[in-house]
């Protein structure tokens, strides 16, 4: 669930926009970047950084440097615990010279094989929320490496190409990004169920990953069309994978949609609840372990749920439609799009029968996501 945000969200296309842009493109090489604030603070991926990257870090900064993990991540990583009033973001002692890089991904990654010192807890910055953004921006696992940069780093050669990001612009990424989205391509395609659908693409202006609406019919015609929210599955979309039930929900939607004469099949490249394909399979490995879907998540240091539904609120917006139909049985689809403005006139059950590999994860779903049987 996400609450209604009033903030106006500003053009993608500004300076500091685009340094988002960039400090996500570092954060995937493992580059520092520096976060701007009170006490600016240079920040590094655990799961990217090599030793040049460990080295500047050093180099630059002082005082104690810190790996700053979600607070389910941190749990897993203390034998003695967290203790119950730990914030979400949970800070651990780092010693000088930094620990090697494959540390720091065993501390980060708990499909590693998990040979780690003994960290010791500290306070966490005020812009720990921020730095761990900049991960999910990327993709990457919510684990970063920070410390307070020296005065006049800036001025050293070693300093002078990294790039500064104010905290803030991390956090209101997100919705800028959902406000800029635009129709770019929209062509007939053909469906044995939806014969007359037609796929139209919406891109934000950071020129990145795209979003489909399936579009079956004239739905914007109708006073509340039919509509699904599907965020990408490659396992289960693609592969046909028995784990989850992705798949039929996407050919049941359309089908019920080519059978209605409209709808809109929302396909938002949101994957793994959006904490991306490659943590989807680290979860994976986690349920194989032993954890169900949710506790695998929170085992990696993510939410049970990452997606930004501003994307598909926007787009309903950019295809004409704000009164809904929604076929669903997640109760937090509901509340989020009613809180980014969309109408929901009528919750659509949206069900199928478990296939022998799946059961467990279709019952967590009922009883930890609070999902509707039916």
């Amino acid at each position: 669930m996400i609450e209604t945000i009033q903030t106006q969200a500003s053009p993608l296309g500004t300076p500091r926009t685009r340094a988002v842009h960039r400090a996500v493109a570092d954060a995937r090489r493992g580059v520092p970047v520096v976060l701007a604030a009170k006490h600016p603070l240079i920040i590094a991926p655990a799961e990217t950084v090599g030793a040049e990257g460990l080295r500047l870090i050093d180099l630059l900064s002082e005082g104690t440097p810190k790996l700053l993990l979600a607070r389910s991540r941190a749990e897993a990583v203390m034998p003695q615990g967290v203790a119950p009033e730990s914030a979400a973001v949970v800070a651990l002692k780092l010693a000088r010279p930094l620990i090697d890089a494959e540390t720091l991904k065993r501390a980060a990654d708990p499909t590693l094989e998990q040979i780690l010192p003994e960290f010791e807890l500290s306070s966490a910055p005020e812009e720990a929320e921020a730095a761990l953004t900049l991960a999910k921006l990327a993709r990457l696992l919510p684990a970063m490496v920070v410390a307070r940069v020296k005065p006049g780093w800036a001025q050293r050669r070693e300093g002078a190409d990294l790039l500064t990001v104010p905290a803030h612009d991390l956090g209101a990424y997100p919705l800028n990004l959902a406000a800029s989205l635009t129709r770019v391509a929209e062509v007939p395609v053909p469906l044995d169920a939806a014969r007359d659908a037609r796929l139209v693409a919406f891109r934000a202006l950071d020129q990145g990953i795209e979003h489909m609406a399936i579009v079956v019919g004239e739905p914007e015609r109708l006073e509340a069309p039919l509509v699904r929210i599907h965020s990408e599955c490659f396992t289960g979309d693609l592969l046909g994978s028995l784990r989850c039930d992705c798949g039929p929900q996407l050919q049941g939607a359309i089908a019920r949609m080519g059978r209605e004469g409209a709808g809109v099949v929302l396909y938002l490249a949101q994957e793994g609840r959006g904490i991306g394909l490659i943590n989807k399979l680290r979860a994976y490995t986690m349920q194989d372990r032993g954890l169900d879907t949710l506790d695998a998540n929170k085992a990696l240091g993510w939410q049970a749920d990452e997606r930004n539904f501003h994307i598909a609120a926007q787009m309903l917006r950019g295809l004409g439609i704000a009164r809904i139909r929604l076929l669903t049985n997640n109760p937090a689809k509901l509340s989020s799009l009613a809180a980014c403005g969309i109408e929901i006139v009528e919750r659509v059950a949206h069900e199928f029968a478990p296939n022998g590999v799946n059961d467990s994860y279709l019952e967590t779903k009922a009883k930890r996501f609070g999902h509707w049987l039916g």
